[in-house]
């Protein structure tokens, strides 16, 4: 039995549609939307958080791949290609891959994004967008069942599968969580500005070594649950998506870094 095919055009089209790309401000890095291009025919798409050279090289093993990542190709500008970025590139060239990335637009959109689904695993409640980042909110607030600070430690280390490390500056008992994904660490304090009634943790997945200091100063319960662990969710669920209106097969390819 012959494997579907589906259009890449029609599925970035897709993509870019559903997720405002071209709307969301971003990092210059960030280059959202289609990195690479491939032949044109899609036989199934795979899901990563980043595109490091193993991912892409897994991945090319497949013709008509669709890599689907968080973290693109060309978050230190513009580079030579020599070394790992030629390699990468090589690889994608002769396996007919594609690849499309998604940064903030993927963060905060508000079904399939990193901090909605995250929140969800957490349980929250009367979730709202939070955070003012480059002229868009890109966290969410939301309400959780009030507990300790260590009995919410143990469900956001569940929720990412993963070790959670806390800086204790803020309430023993948790009852509104902000979330904002990947490295926010570094808001701490403008997270700060949104009151001392605002939430009572702050999760995020890494930060500067001053924002433990700086969230014991301001009065901030700050989570570190990993940069890569708290952005598996969107890569999940935008692929499951796409694959799902294509009639696609679809995986995620797993390489934690432990940040």
């Amino acid at each position: 039995m012959k494997k579907p095919l589906k259009s890449l055009s029609s599925l970035v089209s897709t993509m870019d549609c559903l997720l405002r790309t071209s709307e969301i401000n971003d990092y210059p890095g960030a280059v959202n939307g289609l990195q690479i291009e491939n032949s044109g025919a899609v036989t199934r798409i795979v899901a990563a958080v980043d595109a490091c050279e193993e991912v892409i090289r897994e991945s090319s093993r497949v013709p008509g791949t669709l890599l689907l990542v968080h973290h693109g190709l060309f978050w230190n500008g513009v580079q030579t290609l020599t070394g790992a970025h030629y390699r990468k590139i090589k690889a994608a060239l002769d396996g007919d891959l594609a690849l499309y990335s998604s940064h903030l637009p993927l963060d905060l959109h508000p079904r399939l994004g990193n901090n909605i689904l995250l929140a969800k695993a957490l349980g929250l409640t009367a979730i709202k967008p939070a955070l003012e980042m480059k002229g868009q909110a890109v966290g969410v607030l939301g309400k959780v069942r009030e507990m300790k600070r260590e009995a919410f430690a143990k469900l956001l280390s569940d929720a990412v599968g993963g070790n959670v490390n806390l800086a204790p500056g803020g309430p023993k008992t948790i009852k509104t969580v902000l979330v904002v994904t990947g490295g926010a660490g570094s808001e701490v304090a403008r997270a700060a500005e949104l009151g001392v009634d605002a939430f009572d943790a702050f999760v995020t997945g890494e930060g500067p070594h001053w924002s433990y200091t700086a969230a014991e100063e301001l009065g901030v319960n700050l989570f570190y649950a990993g940069h890569y662990a708290t952005e598996t969710f969107g890569v999940k669920a935008l692929a499951s998506f796409v694959a799902n209106q294509a009639c696609l097969p679809w995986s995620f390819l797993d390489h934690p870094t432990g940040l």
